[in-house]
């Protein structure tokens, strides 16, 4: 009755359901996102937790793990309520400054509603865990000092009033993106412009009681070591989750991340090495966080060659950045926030600009731009996130303590935040 032809295109379709789904869901996308996107909420919690909550004293480590897990919450809340819409829905007339309120609580955003080839449900939990995790990486410059009420406050205000615009200009089809800058997983964005607000929320609170003279240790390396490990992985899925895609772009990205990672690692253990005798443990894991940094603008962009220059950079750089803003400069940034992230962020955008080029094994400029023309849109970028973090950061902090204070007590920051704060222990010892 049929003809075999006939047959052949039948049972092709029948055993290939996604061919009928072309231009529509793509399943294998779908399925990376989704892994992404744990892989991402995990470096917050419990990974960014974990990690600082082993660098600060023991009678303050539940005040950060409560401080991560809190803003987990209330960024979530808040992502729904407005500010996913205003970075990635149409702006009209103000498109180049901010989106719309077309998509503020997901209004017709269904099972079926897409974004791209994956569910726009998706999207929009993929990139929530991204603004998640950029008030979190905050909290390490004013750790051990900061009111938790005034923490709630400053970290909902600054999502609103410094991540979302930032995030539309350069991710959301804003100013930013028309010229060109390359951010492929949130240097700029992300590591730039929570660096800067680090640096500014240490310089208005003041310093710990007893810095810089007084040894204030991490109390439990165990737990940063196992905090910078599941970062490590997590990052796979914030670089390489970037790409939308299960490809070989993906492929690459989660490659040059790796290799950044590993090489800002061994600088940074060698320098202290050498420089002081023997090699740290803290070391090593700082150096893996300044390399994952630091390729981030970059990993969907750059080889593997590129990726190892990067991360080198990184150790050294990021090292010499943390010595000079603590020992030369006296600011308490408690976690190293600024030197790490933020100075990672600057440097890994700028290099993005250079090893983009297909001569040292990126994927190559747009046509007609110059290496010169990409780096300056890179610093255009830069500077423009840094100074509009810093100002508004500075005008919330200040704002907020004059409102609510921003610090606790002398006396309660000798007893320890989790006590005064919390009523609770980290260890059943103290």
């Amino acid at each position: 009755m049929f003809s075999t032809k006939f047959k052949k295109l039948i049972l092709a379709v029948l055993l290939l359901p996604e061919l009928a789904l072309a231009d529509s869901l793509n399943q294998a996308n779908t399925a990376w996102i989704l892994t992404s996107t744990a892989l991402v909420l995990f470096m917050t919690i419990p990974g960014l937790s974990l990690f600082y909550g082993g660098l600060v004293r023991s009678k303050n480590v539940l005040s950060v793990l409560m401080q991560c897990f809190a803003i987990t919450c209330l960024v979530s809340i808040l992502w729904l309520a407005g500010v996913y819409s205003f970075i990635f829905s149409d702006g009209g007339d103000l498109q180049k400054f901010m989106g719309g309120a077309s998509k503020v609580f997901l209004p017709g955003i269904g099972v079926d509603t897409l974004k791209g080839d994956i569910p726009e449900a998706l999207f929009f939990m993929f990139q929530m865990t991204f603004a998640i995790i950029t008030p979190a990486l905050i909290v390490g410059a004013f750790a051990e000092r900061m009111k938790f009420s005034a923490m709630l406050w400053f970290s909902g205000l600054w999502l609103v009033i410094v991540y979302m615009p930032v995030c539309h200009w350069i991710w959301g089809g804003g100013w930013l993106a028309d010229l060109g800058v390359m951010d492929f997983a949130g240097g700029i964005v992300i590591h730039v412009n929570a660096g800067v607000a680090a640096l500014v929320s240490a310089i208005v609170l003041g310093k710990r009681k007893g810095f810089p003279n007084t040894a204030m240790p991490p109390h439990n390396m165990t737990m940063v070591v196992t905090g910078a490990g599941m970062l490590w992985v997590g990052w796979f899925g914030f670089n390489a989750g970037s790409a939308l895609t299960a490809d070989g772009r993906a492929g690459m990205a989660m490659l040059v991340t790796h290799i950044a990672a590993a090489a800002g690692s061994l600088t940074w253990m060698a320098i202290e090495w050498k420089r002081f005798g023997k090699p740290s443990v803290l070391g090593i894991v700082t150096g893996m966080v300044a390399g994952l940094g630091t390729i981030t603008p970059a990993s969907g962009y750059v080889g593997p060659a590129g990726a190892l220059v990067i991360g080198v950079t990184a150790g050294f750089v990021c090292f010499y950045a943390t010595q000079y803003v603590k020992r030369t400069l006296k600011i308490d940034d408690s976690l190293d926030v600024f030197p790490v992230h933020g100075v990672g962020g600057i440097t890994g955008s700028l290099l993005t600009g250079v090893f983009v080029s297909s001569g040292l094994g990126g994927l190559g400029l747009a046509e007609g731009v110059s290496m010169f023309h990409q780096v300056s849109v890179q610093a255009l970028a830069i500077i423009v996130t840094a100074v509009w973090s810093a100002i508004f950061s500075f005008l919330i902090l200040k704002g907020l303590d004059k409102w609510i204070g921003l610090r606790v007590t002398v006396d309660e920051e000798d007893e320890g935040l989790d006590t005064v704060l919390h009523e609770e222990t980290g260890y059943l010892d103290l």
